[in-house]
């Protein structure tokens, strides 16, 4: 496989990012603590200015086909989604230079825009926009319902509001709008659910989270009222943060010396690592809540299990099953390897180590990033310093998936922005890369 440009030359790249991508011809080399490897390129190519009705706002094309990496949407869904849309948003709003680079300020103003816009009459949000810009509105991974792209969306633009409002007073007028719509769903269809269980394969299941037992959804609406609560003081809602960090505990099984080493299933009996922020959420929720016992259990995430998946080569999913107290694997799968297993990882052990500062988790951070610059099991840069790229996954030890669409750039840039924060961590990466 053809290698990267010497890393300093990306400079170059963000310099131009409102260009779309362009093959480089430069010398190869690694990632340093002295000079930025995110680079939006490749995201500032997807991006694309969207109209509702002459109101101007900005999407993300869903998928950009390789060799030549043209963009297309996903077919008989639309071109752009409120999946993409709010993580792309997040990715700009974190960018360091959003207070001093106005194409990057504008493109998250937009996105917000986009996000306001998809928002239907019952305060939950629709997902996809056909490319006539008329919202799917009957799609079953479109529709107005709580669900992935409804936290999406919330969790967004929680954290864009304080943002926004330095800039647009009136933009960040509609947001904390749009805010008040969700937090009334949540208080209306979801905090007063009783807490009930019931027993999958032995596994005991909360049925008071999103889609009966989705911890993986429960954690972005946690992240989201945190966002919300710390500006706003509700105690309702800060029970339900509780009500819903107490799901993800009961969800964690094993320990240090058991398997699955306190992992959070995410459904029911099954661990899936896409969206798996189970353990960065209890964190933050212990940190919010000045509660030390779900910060504890969000660190035996990462103290117990995510050595097991370094070791193990990572895992796309698994589950499991409970027989006499012991529990067991009955089914894994080894792919596809995506970034958006991997970002979460990143966030709580970044978080791990800017709480503590030892020196282990910013060792595990970069171990874990190294996944992008070649240390996986297909021995492949998976994320471009030269263009921004990030391949859309690992197929098997000796295939990638070379497609570039939005949410592996997004998940990719996420994690740059995470580990760039610390040198410490950029060290270690530049230890593990291959």
């Amino acid at each position: 496989m053809k290698k990267e440009m010497r890393f300093f030359l990306c400079l170059c790249a963000l310099g131009c990012m409102a260009v779309t991508c362009k093959k480089q011809n430069n010398s190869t080399g690694k990632p340093t603590n002295d000079t930025s490897i995110v680079n939006l390129t490749h995201l500032n190519f997807l991006y694309t200015p969207v109209s509702f009705s002459g109101r101007p706002a900005g999407g993300i094309f869903i998928y950009a086909e390789a060799p030549d990496y043209h963009v297309v949407g996903a077919s008989g869904e639309g071109f752009t989604c409120v999946d993409d849309v709010a993580r792309a948003a997040q990715v700009y709003l974190r960018s360091n230079k959003y207070a001093s680079d106005t194409s990057i300020r504008n493109k998250s103003m937009n996105l917000i825009r986009f996000l306001l816009e998809m928002q239907s009459f019952n305060g939950y949000f629709y997902n996809f926009l056909y490319d006539n810009n008329s919202i799917n509105t009957n799609g079953s991974t479109s529709a107005n319902r709580p669900d992935w792209w409804s936290w999406r969306a919330f969790y967004t633009l929680t954290e864009s509001a304080p943002v926004i409002r330095n800039y647009d007073p009136l933009l960040a007028d509609k947001i904390d709008a749009s805010i008040a719509r969700m937090i009334s769903n949540i208080k209306n269809d979801l905090i007063l659910l009783p807490q009930n269980t019931k027993v999958v394969k032995g596994i005991t299941i909360p049925q008071w989270l999103p889609a009966g037992s989705g911890t993986d959804q429960a954690s972005l609406i946690i992240l989201g009222l945190i966002n919300y609560c710390s500006v706003h003081n509700d105690a309702s809602l800060n029970a339900y943060i509780k009500k819903l960090a107490d799901g993800l505990v009961l969800m964690q099984n094993g320990d240090d010396m058991h398997f699955p080493y306190s992992a959070i299933m995410s459904w029911e009996n099954t661990w899936h690592a896409y969206g798996s922020d189970q353990a960065f959420a209890l964190i933050e929720a212990g940190i919010f809540l000045h509660d030390a016992g779900y910060t504890s259990k969000g660190m035996d995430v990462v103290n117990n299990f995510y050595p097991w998946l370094i070791n193990n080569g990572f895992k796309s999913t698994f589950e499991v099953e409970k027989n006499n107290n012991a529990v067991s694997l009955s089914n894994e799968k080894s792919y596809e390897q995506i970034a958006y297993g991997i970002r979460p990882m990143l966030s709580a052990v970044c978080e791990a180590y800017r709480m503590t500062r030892e020196e282990k988790y910013a060792d595990m951070a970069g171990h874990i990033a190294s996944w992008y610059f070649g240390n996986n099991n297909a021995n492949k840069t998976m994320y471009s310093l030269n263009t921004g790229r990030c391949f859309d996954g690992i197929q098997s030890s000796s295939s990638i998936n070379l497609n570039s669409g939005a949410e592996s750039t997004i998940e990719a840039l996420l994690s740059m922005e995470l580990i760039e924060k610390y040198p410490t961590i950029l060290i270690a990466l530049n230890k593990y890369k291959k």
